[in-house]
């Protein structure tokens, strides 16, 4: 019975790069690993299985020149890789260390290969993910190769792959045993994935120097009586590197990029902290694929709405291709700019001229700044979400001394100049009476508003403000920015038949490709030569070309009544599924951009729980959808088959199940609340 013990090691870790040769107090991090494994008696041979990705090249120099063999095999195939070293060195017993545990304890290692040896088992070990007592850093996994051989062929999922023994975890076929420590440890960090964690274990040896063969018992005392050296660490959970590729690149992310990402709304905790793919390598259609290879049916935010006519629509796609092809930026204008401009005034007929920008947020501020300076009024009346920009969010800022009272939960005013409070005035929508209200004590030069999002105009709520801003010499401008080209072909306005004095479109627009609009009257817009507004990126290629060919296939399928349509289609089955459990819920959103809210005082929970659930399932889904074309009547039929169960054990936690038990990690955040 030849035992083997295979290292598994490489140089560039995502969150520590080349760890294995960083030293430990003083002596390289896989030489600790090589002379801590070496004692354990058990042991025929070991060797170190890293991969034939050059950059390794130190750390086999190194090895070698220990006196230890080096397998060189798959960079991302690491199953195969492991495999691969173990049929080379003809292992009957595989003992796997992985090369980031310089704490790796001998003896405990020998216990465990004891177990395995007198048992019937295919797997033993003290790394179960359900059954940690031991340290992490202590990690140790003793199976046969006849175990390891059946995982390499069967094993195709990509996350199995990845993880060398993922896949005899997660399947029934393999008897297994947990070899579990008389006490609970399993709250403390050993192994090394970050600057923290290597700052420990050079703690560690250097109180033990000169000896290192001291056990992991000894360490455990060393806590009691030293605990603040353990405190460098502790911050950082368990098993962190076993999170999908998605999870690790985002707690990477968020430590060189505030926030993590540059939108809110695309943040991983909006929708299941701890498990959520977070990063996608492709999409297509209505699906997404993340950094892991699995697919996902999207039942969710299609790009934050962006993406009408589904991912990668080829007709927009060769637009794009084409002028990237010919070049996207040079000294003299792209001509679809113009062509651009002329399209949407022929959508729009009372408009007359166009501004051009890449984000709804540009878009935004470009409308005020115009219509400040076509009124010379600095006061806005506004009404619904217009972007981030200072102008904006000066209406969170209170009227008392502490300035804390936002007027628009979960947007802080933090670095918004406080001189600026008392320049930005919020009213509800159809409350006509606040907003007249607004504009009489108040010198008023413009007032922004979304036409609709939530609920439609009552009691002729659009007429009368279009009326009052005409009356008053005020500039109206409604934010299509989310709202346009999802119930009309172009501004949802046209189906009330009120025309503002500005409009800006965004989102839908490019089909995913970055452009906004902004298109006024002449009168109004011509006041943009009296100010500064220019930007270069807003000169480039892409978005006008993206724009051109989306709007080409809208018009040609009508896709404003198909996504209107299935949007229906959508509400009526949360309904079904609702009426058929007996569970409260509250629609919201244009019928393209339908959502619904459980009323129950758990509805985060139950919100989270649904994303947890349907994610297993292969879908990316939460409480509303933002529909695109490609979400068939079949997608939407196969959706609420799955979806039924889960709506069923929501049922349950309305009745009295614990919902927190069956969640998998934290609830999902709330997000700021619109006005409207």
């Amino acid at each position: 019975m030849r035992v083997v013990g295979i290292i598994q090691a490489r140089m560039g870790s995502t969150r520590l790069s080349g760890k294995m040769m960083k030293l430990v107090d003083g002596i390289p991090l896989i030489e600790r690993v090589l002379m801590r494994l070496s004692e354990a008696s058990l042991l025929d041979r070991i060797i170190v299985a890293t991969s034939t990705n050059p950059v390794n090249q130190p750390l086999v120099d190194h090895v070698k020149g220990l006196g230890y063999e080096v397998f060189e095999g798959s960079e991302s195939d690491v199953l195969d890789r492991y495999f691969q070293a173990a049929k080379r060195h003809e292992a009957d017993t595989i003992v796997r260390v992985t090369g980031d545990c310089p704490l790796v304890d001998p003896v405990l290692v020998d216990e465990i290969i004891q177990v395995f040896l007198k048992g019937d088992f295919d797997y033993v070990s003290n790394v179960e993910l359900d059954r940690h007592t031991y340290p992490d850093g202590l990690d140790c996994e003793v199976f046969s190769f006849g175990t390891l051989e059946r995982a390499a062929a069967e094993a195709s999922d990509p996350s199995h792959r990845e993880h060398v023994t993922t896949y005899i975890l997660d399947s029934e076929a393999f008897k297994r045993r947990a070899v579990l420590s008389e006490n609970d440890c399993s709250d403390q960090r050993w192994t090394v994935d970050e600057a923290e964690d290597l700052a420990l274990v050079s703690s560690i040896y250097s109180h033990f120097s000169p000896r290192t063969d001291f056990r992991w018992t000894e360490i455990m005392d060393l806590r009691k009586t030293e605990p603040q050296l353990f405190e460098v660490n502790s911050q950082i959970r368990r098993n962190e590197g076993l999170n999908c590729s998605g999870q690790k690149l985002w707690q990477r992310a968020k430590r060189v990029i505030p926030g993590g990402n540059m939108l809110l709304s695309k943040r991983p905790e909006m929708f299941l902290p701890d498990q959520w793919p977070v990063y996608f390598s492709k999409a297509k259609g209505c699906k997404v694929w993340d950094l892991d290879g699995r697919e996902y049916i999207d039942m969710s935010i299609m790009g934050i709405g962006t993406n009408t006519l589904g991912y990668g629509h080829p007709e927009v796609d060769e637009a794009v291709l084409n002028v990237v092809s010919a070049g996207n930026m040079s000294t003299l204008n792209c001509p679809e700019e113009v062509q651009l401009a002329e399209r949407l005034v022929e959508l729009h007929p009372w408009a007359d001229m166009v501004r051009f920008a890449r984000s709804g947020g540009e878009a935004n501020s470009i409308a005020i700044r115009i219509a400040r300076a076509s009124t010379g009024k600095d006061k806005v009346a506004i009404c619904g979400y217009h972007g981030w920009h200072d102008w904006y969010l000066s209406a969170n800022l209170a009227n008392d001394k502490s300035l804390d009272g936002h007027l628009l939960p979960g947007l802080e005013p933090n670095g918004v100049p406080k001189h600026l409070r008392g320049t930005v005035f919020p009213f509800n929508y159809n409350n006509f009476a606040e907003l007249e209200s607004i504009v009489t004590n108040h010198d008023v030069g413009v007032i922004k508003m979304e036409v609709l999002r939530s609920q439609p105009p009552e009691d002729q709520f659009l007429e009368r403000v279009r009326q009052l801003a005409t009356d008053r010499g005020i500039v109206l401008i409604f934010d299509e920015c989310t709202s346009g080209f999802r119930e009309t072909f172009g501004g949802i306005h046209k189906k009330f038949d009120v025309e503002p004095d500005m409009a800006m479109f965004g989102k839908a627009l490019g089909n995913g490709y970055a452009i906004t609009a902004v298109i006024g009257r002449r009168k109004v817009m011509e006041a943009a030569q009296s100010t500064f507004i220019s930007s270069t990126f807003w000169t480039e290629r892409i978005g006008p070309a993206a724009a051109l060919a989306t709007l080409d296939v809208m018009e040609k399928e009508r896709s404003w009544e198909t996504i209107t349509e299935r949007g229906l289609l959508i509400r009526k089955g949360w309904q079904d599924l609702a009426d058929k459990y007996q569970i409260s819920i509250n629609h919201w959103g244009l019928p393209a951009l339908t959502g619904f809210s459980f009323t129950h005082e758990n509805a985060l929970a139950f919100q989270t729980l649904l994303t947890q659930e349907m994610l297993a399932k292969g879908y990316l889904a939460r409480n509303g959808v933002y529909v695109c074309t490609d979400h068939t009547p079949e997608v939407i039929e196969q959706f609420f088959i799955v979806l039924d169960p889960i709506f069923a054990l929501i049922k349950e936690c309305e009745d009295g199940r614990d919902v927190k038990s069956l969640l998998k990690g934290p609830v999902c955040h709330d997000g700021f609340k619109r006005l409207n």
